[in-house]
């Protein structure tokens, strides 16, 4: 095997393992598509599916053109992979800008956070506000029966436990709150006068409750923009791979393959005439 036709094989192989992997994350997007509308991962339904599909689809390009020297699919390959890495890069400065800020408030005294919307970024409140997403989001919080599994914690294991997001704003009123009675009292916090302690109502329409979704939404964000930087570094070595595959499917294709270069194949003496030149003209010296 010639040392340059390595990339292709190199190329080939990873294609290959991508092209499989983009298997299961297909199945993915089409079991959420098909699952309970009270997970959360139902939001990721169209993205997995797309990002499935854009990946089989190139990686089939670069298979096909680096294992069989198909200089067209390579070429077509190159630009898909290309297009991939701007749009994930894009995706990656846009994720790291939204995940900026939150975080939460530790309570003194108590292992939890508490969370409000103003500490998040301007986009993701406005989106997390607009009706049409909130919704679907208090379903999938209500879906998760996050509030259940401490609907009966004593005060004293709110002291020593921690409590996630989502409990944290939506299953409980602010720490903060005062009640009389049941009854809240005083200048407080508008949550304060939204908690109603039936199972059904709790803080789901509090400020807090929203901004514990978009802390959730942070974090997952987060992790998706670690892990893209990665990917686009796997993606970048693979593209220039790709690269050293379509020049080598190019030159297979000429009348100049592997290892002949243009001038000997003009000139198949050249360094004979050259050695001749040579011997002529040290005669001519001495």
């Amino acid at each position: 095997m010639y040392p340059d036709r390595f990339s292709n094989v190199m190329i080939g192989y990873l294609n290959l393992a991508t092209l499989l992997a983009s298997i299961p994350v297909i199945g993915a997007g089409l079991w959420l598509a098909k699952g309970s509308t009270a997970t959360c991962s139902s939001m990721l339904q169209t993205p997995l599916l797309v990002i499935g599909f854009v990946v089989l689809l190139v990686s089939l390009a670069g298979f096909v053109g680096a294992c069989f020297h198909v200089a067209w699919a390579l070429w077509l390959y190159l630009i898909a992979m290309m297009l991939l890495i701007a749009f994930l890069l894009g995706l990656t400065v846009f994720g790291f800008a939204v995940t900026a800020g939150g975080g939460g408030t530790q309570v003194p005294g108590r292992p939890y956070r508490e969370y409000h919307t103003s500490e998040y970024s301007s986009w993701l409140q406005k989106h997390i506000q607009d009706a049409k997403y909130w919704r679907p989001a208090l379903a999938c919080v209500v879906g998760s029966k996050a509030c259940p599994k401490i609907a009966n914690w004593t005060p004293m294991d709110y002291l020593q436990h921690d409590l996630t997001p989502i409990q944290s704003g939506c299953c409980k009123p602010p720490t903060a709150c005062a009640y009389s009675g049941g009854v809240a009292v005083g200048a407080q916090d508008d949550d304060c006068f939204r908690w109603n302690n039936a199972a059904g109502i709790l803080c789901y329409g509090c400020d807090s409750c929203k901004a514990g979704v978009m802390e959730k939404v942070r974090e997952d964000w987060h992790k998706i923009s670690v892990l893209n930087v990665m990917v686009l570094v796997v993606l970048i070595c693979i593209c220039a791979c790709g690269c050293c595959a379509f020049r080598n499917a190019r030159r297979s294709g000429s009348n100049y393959p592997y290892g002949v270069n243009r001038m000997h194949k003009i000139h198949p003496r050249w360094d004979y005439y050259w050695w001749r030149w040579w011997r002529d003209r040290r005669e001519q010296l001495y």
